[in-house]
């Protein structure tokens, strides 16, 4: 299996699309995600694992394989901001079969405590978020988000 993880995008809150262009962040130039991740499943990547913007973003189905384009902050309670959705920190679990096709999965929604680092999320609003991006930005894709977090293809 081949994951891929990388940083890139712009960043902060009013980051959350995937623009499917250059994107931009303290004058410097941080690529397409859309392009670079599509790229990566081409050349053979089985996952691929963004982050970089500090905020969650949408997740799709490409080729069969499973790309989530930010998965926000997980663990930066000291040293970066974490208010709103800064401090949004899902756990992404996933099965893969021996092809590296997304078989099912689950996001589990954790949010940032300030000084105390994540916390299980019990209203589930960063899996609302990821939900709400998935489908605005990737219309035509078959990854299916359950309220509960719960992840499935409709192929």
């Amino acid at each position: 299996l081949v994951i891929v993880t990388h940083h890139g995008g712009a960043e902060g809150t009013a980051a959350t699309r995937v623009t499917r262009k250059d994107e931009f962040f303290g004058g410097g130039r941080r690529g397409n995600v859309y392009d670079f991740s599509h790229h990566c499943i081409d050349a053979g990547a089985d996952l691929v694992f963004g982050h970089g913007p500090h905020v969650v973003r949408g997740m799709e189905l490409y080729k069969g394989k499973i790309i989530a384009y930010s998965l926000g902050n997980f663990c930066t309670p000291y040293s970066v901001y974490i208010k709103g959705l800064s401090g949004y920190a899902p756990v992404l679990l996933v099965t893969l079969n021996t092809r590296g096709e997304f078989c099912g999965g689950r996001v589990v929604s954790a949010r940032q405590i300030d000084r105390s680092g994540p916390k299980l999320d019990p209203t589930n609003c960063v899996v609302k978020e990821i939900r709400r991006l998935s489908l605005i930005d990737f219309p035509d894709s078959p990854l299916i988000i359950a309220n509960d977090g719960t992840l499935s293809s409709a192929r």
